[in-house]
């Protein structure tokens, strides 16, 4: 059982007893519970309430995040596709174009210019 519905089950109960052992108390002496018991059964109540209210937030921040991660993986895996099809055709388009022999052709010296002539 997760938290949240354990949360919920213990709020429940805790409510359930403190109205029942006060309409029963009520029937039979004519009075209520001691004020202690009262409060004990409704902070525990409350407690339990807060405790379910946080546990439901934490599942469905998890879930966006999860949700998040899924998307972020996915269209990182469309850009890498896109991607590398383009410069392996490219570098395929290169080698199938110059052929396996192709030379390779130097540049010319550097600091030919004014100076130099």
């Amino acid at each position: 059982m997760t938290l949240k519905w354990l949360a919920v089950v213990v709020a429940t109960v805790s409510v359930t007893l403190c109205i029942t052992g006060n309409a029963v108390t009520l029937t039979l002496n004519g009075g209520q519970l001691p004020l202690l018991v009262n409060l004990f059964a409704l902070a525990t109540a409350g407690t339990a309430i807060v405790l379910a209210v946080v546990a439901e937030l934490h599942d469905r921040l998890n879930d966006r995040l999860t949700a998040l991660t899924e998307f972020l993986v996915e269209r990182l895996r469309e850009i890498e596709a896109h991607t590398g099809d383009r410069n392996s055709g490219f570098v395929e388009g290169y080698l199938l174009s110059h052929g396996q022999e192709a030379a390779v052709v130097p540049f010319g010296r550097r600091g030919r210019g004014a100076a130099e002539r």
